[in-house]
């Protein structure tokens, strides 16, 4: 069984590799505190904490996950809010 640092890790890779989001598109999520936000959106399901104008298909796909799979998803978030932090 993998550890929650390699499942974080996992989903980063595919946040990056799949997705194709960067460390420079994460530089660019700076204004509204929006990838904690977004992290905090999948954890609880609060819609009000997701970004206004990011597409709303991703947080009705991401809500509908088990709480595991939304702690990995805002867990790798998370490493992109402090990749985005570093590289400003």
């Amino acid at each position: 069984m993998k550890s929650g640092i390699e499942l974080i890790s996992i989903e980063r890779k595919e946040q990056i590799e799949k997705h194709h989001k960067s460390i420079e598109d994460d530089v660019t999520y700076n204004s509204d505190n929006e990838l904690e936000r977004f992290a905090l959106s999948v954890i609880t399901g609060d819609r009000s904490l997701f970004p206004k104008y990011w597409r709303e298909d991703i947080f009705n796909k991401i809500s509908k996950k088990g709480r595991k799979e939304r702690l990995i998803i805002a867990g790798a978030l998370i490493a992109a809010e402090i990749d985005r932090l570093q590289a400003s």
